[in-house]
């Protein structure tokens, strides 16, 4: 999970206090979120988070192992969105919807390997931020507790990891000069 969870909460909420239950939720919250969109229709995802913080509150107590905590919280975050995609699909008497199925575009292999060219060359402090805001999809504020950044820093490094990014996929027979970076 991107926020970490601290196993004492997690023993706490589990034994039954209520206060370290609403701070293990309200910290789970955001990563929940997070996954649902990834698994969820748009206008579920709310649904499924709220459902899934729900079924986590009642069956914490179920859980056999606090390090399987954050694992055991996306599966059940999964399964609320399988089971409202199940339950759309029963209401409309449709077997499949373009809005359910997932974004799959399958790039061409000189796009792909452009890519991977580009994250081989770019400065590992830009990939590693690249990585953590465009494909985990963390926020700038995470990202930037993570790297010990401040917040402008963070953004101004986003930038001009983008930039760098841009250039290289641009023109790959290019060479690009890190050394002013």
């Amino acid at each position: 999970m991107g926020s970490s969870i601290e196993p004492e909460l997690v023993a706490a909420a589990r034994s039954g206090d209520s206060a370290a239950l609403d701070r293990l939720l309200a910290c789970s919250r955001q990563d929940l979120r997070r996954y649902a969109e990834y698994h969820c229709v748009v206008n579920d995802v709310e649904d499924a988070v709220q459902e899934s913080l729900f079924t986590v509150s009642r069956k914490l107590t179920d859980l056999r192992s606090i390090e399987q905590f954050s694992s055991w919280m996306f599966r059940i975050v999964k399964r609320e969105c399988n089971r409202m995609r199940r339950a759309w699909r029963m209401l409309t008497n449709q077997d499949e919807d373009e809005r359910l199925a997932p974004v799959m575009t399958s790039a061409p292999l000189d796009w792909r390997l452009q890519i991977a060219r580009m994250f081989a060359e770019i400065p590992t402090h830009y990939r590693h931020i690249l990585l953590l805001r465009d494909v985990e999809g963390l926020p700038l504020e995470e990202i930037a507790e993570q790297l010990q950044l401040s917040l402008p820093a963070t953004k101004s490094r986003l930038h001009r990891a983008r930039s760098v990014a841009r250039e290289l996929l641009s023109d790959p027979e290019a060479p690009v000069d890190f050394s002013d970076l």
